[in-house]
């Protein structure tokens, strides 16, 4: 059995789980609502407060769902009821962010500009103090939306071994390189 497929997801007070005929799990949490669809092979019932998942047989494609839909659930509760957050930060001389709404307007020694737009579901803020990196905060209750938004800004300008000039995660350790003065 799946370690973590066969450990129930807990429905805290204030939230409401459904599951539609047609495999389809929707959360409903003081956030908001997710919905995510399961596989028609995963069953999922809602018992005492609690959501449990069962697969039909032992196939290893069975065993690899039960654990993935079991922990997608888990993240939807989290996200209705806590939300998450990612923060990232710049890194680099004249490297600066600001924010009009949900357009992200980010200076990364370019020529240009990159004019960013983040989907409305996720609320973004930057934050500049004098003599610190600037930084940009996401908040949303969809992780998996939030990762790959994170991961996009990041990859617009990815941190360098050599300076660690770029867009990082808050709390990311950049292994350093030495430079060219190592080889002698």
């Amino acid at each position: 059995m799946s370690r973590i497929g066969k450990a129930p997801v807990k429905v805290p007070g204030g939230v409401t789980v459904a599951v539609s005929k047609d495999n389809v799990v929707s959360v409903k949490g003081p956030k908001g609502e997710l919905k995510e669809t399961i596989d028609r092979d995963i069953t999922v019932e809602v018992k005492d407060g609690e959501v449990l998942i069962t697969r039909p047989t032992d196939q290893i494609r069975h065993r690899a769902m039960h654990g993935l839909y079991r922990a997608l659930i888990a993240n939807l509760v989290k996200g209705v009821t806590e939300g998450y957050k990612k923060d990232l930060e710049l890194v680099g001389v004249g490297y600066k962010a600001s924010n009009q709404g949900n357009v992200l307007d980010l200076s990364l020694g370019y020529s240009h500009n990159i004019v960013f737009e983040v989907p409305k579901e996720l609320k973004v803020t930057t934050i500049t103090e004098k003599g610190q990196n600037p930084k940009i905060s996401l908040e949303g209750i969809d992780k998996q939306l939030l990762g790959q938004v994170s991961a996009k800004l990041r990859s617009l300008r990815k941190p360098e071994p050599y300076k660690g000039k770029g867009v990082k995660y808050v709390g990311e350790v950049i292994r350093r390189k030495a430079g060219k003065a190592a080889g002698k």
